[in-house]
């Protein structure tokens, strides 16, 4: 479940992020005059400062999850249930970064593929599937950049905080089971 989470919280917090970018573009073609007919530059530092300020900000919920997993499991469950959780997101956590990262380079590379007329088939397609190409690459990009890499670092992490806290685990771990 956790790595399924940490994808979801992760493409969740590109998509506000790249509409907050997209909110400030609009609003500076809306008020920068000569924005349209390209005589003034735009406020590359507004979105600059987004984008940064949104990373930082939306790492947060992905770190604690990563962060206290372990330490909630281990405390209340056991080494067990904690080597569980680990082997678990270990297993799905690798069948994802091999599903998003083809899922999503499939979907970015379609709208290249009929953007570019590569084949007879291609011309035929129409606007309908360009159209429901291009929303495939919005997802495509977030997915296989994002969602994908990432799964690399909540593996790790957990594994590695697991190994650190391996002694007080074992002496202090399983808190639900000793109590009942």
């Amino acid at each position: 479940m956790l790595p399924y989470w940490f994808s979801a919280i992760s493409m969740k917090s590109v998509g506000r992020d790249a509409l907050r970018i997209v909110e400030e573009v609009h609003r500076q073609f809306n008020t920068i005059p000569g924005l349209m007919e390209i005589t003034t530059k735009p406020d590359y530092t507004t979105c600059a400062k987004i984008s940064t300020n949104a990373s930082i900000k939306e790492v947060i919920p992905m770190g604690a999850l990563v962060m206290l997993t372990p330490l909630i499991v281990d405390i209340l469950f056991g080494v067990e249930t904690l080597s569980s959780i680990l082997a678990g997101s270990l297993v799905s956590g690798v069948q994802i970064v091999i599903s998003t990262s083809n899922t999503g380079s499939a979907w970015d590379n379609a709208k290249k593929y009929i953007e570019a007329d590569a084949s007879e088939h291609s011309r035929t397609l129409g606007p309908d599937p360009h159209k429901a190409a291009v929303i495939g690459d919005m997802f495509g990009g977030p997915l296989k950049d994002t969602s994908g890499p990432s799964l690399n670092i909540l593996i790790k992490l957990m594994a590695v905080e697991s190994l650190v806290f391996a002694p007080f685990f074992a002496t202090h771990g399983g808190l639900l089971f000793k109590i009942f």
